[in-house]
């Protein structure tokens, strides 16, 4: 079986984002970029996959700028057997790259994508959703432990939900998404890193996979969250009543 994970280059979690001086979005100019975290939990499960015996090639599937082969690089470093960049100038939102991950499945034909539930630049949560539906594939997201029986053809998913936890059983082929709690991804190491190299990167171009890239969404404004403004410390139980009463309002 095939596993393919789409990855995303994204801010680095670790950096203090800034908002361009036109308020078009952020600043992504001389910042640090990486893997979107979500993104390397879903190649460290498919990794773990595979090195069980149940999976044959993970392949590692990114979209965007030319730097993107860079976050690839990183995947094929952790242990991904090959990569594949869809290049595109353009900004890709969830639909176009669900779209886009259903053209390569056509080509591909992988027995299980995986995917990070979100990404931390937009937070939108749906391409997992939207490619499951494109396909007609059944779909488990938020999963804190995946399960694969290959003799059966069927993958038992354990997802958190407001009131504990769900198990869902679906039949292969598959969407999964991957939540914080699923693994601790591993580190590239200096070999692997090296070896990565040598690793094939096949690029594609939406155009050659007959998709459209357009823009369904408008981006408005992009502003700071206001500054949280200082705490003050009160006297008595009345007065904290009063000021969710009457500064509040909250009561």
């Amino acid at each position: 079986m095939k596993i393919m994970v789409a990855i995303k280059r994204v801010v680095d979690y670790a950096v203090k984002i800034r908002v361009k001086s036109d308020k078009s979005g952020v600043e992504t100019q001389n910042v640090k970029m990486s893997m979107n975290p979500f993104c390397e939990i879903a190649l460290e499960e498919a990794l773990r996959i595979k090195q069980s015996g149940l999976a044959s090639e993970v392949v590692a599937v990114s979209m965007g700028s030319t730097q993107c082969v860079d976050t690839l690089r990183t995947g094929l470093a952790m242990g991904a057997d090959r990569g594949i960049h869809v290049e595109s100038s353009a900004a890709l939102f969830p639909l176009t790259v669900a779209k886009l991950l259903k053209a390569l499945v056509e080509v591909e034909k992988p027995g299980l994508i995986i995917l990070g539930k979100q990404a931390i630049d937009d937070d939108c949560n749906q391409t997992g959703q939207m490619v499951a539906g494109l396909l007609g594939w059944p779909q488990g997201t938020f999963a804190s432990k995946v399960l694969l029986d290959t003799e059966k053809q069927v993958a038992t998913v354990e997802r958190e939900v407001d009131d504990g936890l769900e198990t869902l059983c679906l039949d292969l082929p598959a969407v999964i998404t991957t939540d914080l709690r699923l693994n601790q991804p591993r580190y590239a190491t200096l070999p692997n890193i090296m070896k990565a190299k040598s690793k094939v990167i096949k690029k594609y171009t939406p155009q050659e996979l007959n998709v459209e890239v357009k823009s369904d969404i408008e981006v408005v404004e992009v502003t700071e969250p206001p500054k949280r403004k200082a705490g003050v410390i009160i006297s008595s139980v009345d007065e904290l009543i009063d000021k969710l009463r009457n500064e509040a309002h909250v009561i």
